[in-house]
């Protein structure tokens, strides 16, 4: 952690309480009931990939490196979690270097893949062994399809095209033969007819024009919601300046299938649990809670600790101190997210 001491203990400490509290602060919900992750890295945290990458990199300097010494590898090429590794069959057992792979650490298991007609899978890579010479070819999974972003959908140029400009740069970047490249254009081809483009966007695509920076000034960006040509007349009106132009769109994934609490009728909102705003009719100041029975119930009992001059919750005091008024529940209460009704530890 601390590259040629340059960081002092103070600071290596505080690096270290705080990855602590992110490693052991893990909670996810199962089937209604709440849970504390007592072991692992929490799945999605953008901490998790940086932990692990440390963690592994950790085991191949103490470790690994020894095993790979033992058994006489020849390569080990890892990329996250996928490794392939050289060898020589006769001298080497790979059975034997999975198994204590596997008994190096109790909560890393390793599977194992062997080649199978002189070739393997690695990453989006088939590797072929030919006479003692390494072919190359994109490997697509069984359950990949065709599917891109489609010509008619309303998606900037850009967006639409970043799918195919991957699949052209990984065909001529990859060290693929001239029958192997040959192969792979065809099928971005056929990727392409089947999503309603041109063919000609290949050779559009693969001799981009790039526009070179002429000054050392940063350029600033501006974000503009995506509809359609207008959109883009628009913003050719900053063509020649400074200013960068990105894209986004309105018709995403995610407002197409969760459903939102506008759209659900005004009453069925407090039916559920969650977390909610409340609002002082008369300060407007704001209190935030989380309830794991329904929202409406829980206004309830605010109004029955307001009514009957019961100080027991933090909103209730306020109304009664202050000798504010309270209103209704559309009036005073937003509902900021709603879960399924569940208990919610250390809330109420």
């Amino acid at each position: 952690m601390s590259l040629n001491h340059q960081l002092d203990a103070e600071t290596i400490n505080t690096i270290t309480k705080i990855t602590c509290t992110v490693l052991e602060q893990n909670y996810f919900t199962f089937q209604n009931i709440n849970y504390s992750q007592s072991t692992g890295l929490a799945m999605g945290a953008s901490s998790s990939a940086v932990l692990s990458e440390i963690y592994l990199q950790h085991l191949e300097h103490t470790k690994i490196v020894d095993i790979l010494k033992q058994h006489d590898i020849i390569g080990y090429f890892r990329y996250v979690d996928d490794i392939v590794i050289v060898y020589n069959e006769n001298s080497t057992d790979v059975n034997e270097i999975h198994k204590t792979l596997n008994n190096m650490t109790p909560r890393i298991k390793f599977t194992l893949e062997k080649e199978t007609h002189n070739q393997i899978n690695f990453m989006d890579l088939t590797i072929r062994n030919i006479n003692n010479k390494l072919f190359f070819n994109i490997y697509r999974k069984p359950t990949a399809t065709d599917m891109i972003i489609p010509k008619d959908s309303c998606h900037p140029p850009e967006q639409k095209h970043a799918a195919i400009r991957h699949m052209i740069n990984r065909m001529n970047t990859y060290r693929l033969n001239d029958h192997n490249k040959n192969i792979e254009y065809r099928t971005i081809e056929q990727i392409i007819i089947n999503n309603d483009y041109e063919t000609s966007v290949i050779q559009q695509l693969n001799n981009p024009k790039h526009k070179a920076n002429t000054n050392n000034r940063k350029d600033s960006y501006a974000e503009f919601t995506y509809f359609g040509k207008e959109t883009r007349a628009v913003t050719k009106l900053f063509k020649e300046t400074q200013l960068r132009v990105a894209y986004k769109v309105n018709n995403t994934i995610n407002k197409q299938l969760v459903s939102k609490l506008n759209n659900q009728n005004s009453q069925q909102q407090y039916e559920r649990s969650g977390v909610y705003s409340l609002t002082c009719p008369d300060c407007h100041m704001k209190y935030i809670g989380q309830t794991g029975r329904t929202v409406e119930k829980r206004f309830q009992e605010y109004f029955h600790d307001f009514k009957y001059n019961i100080r027991k919750s933090n909103f209730a005091t306020h109304l009664l101190d202050n000798n504010h008024s309270i209103g209704p529940i559309n009036e005073m209460m937003q509902i900021l997210y709603t879960t399924r009704k569940t208990q919610i530890y250390g809330y109420n």
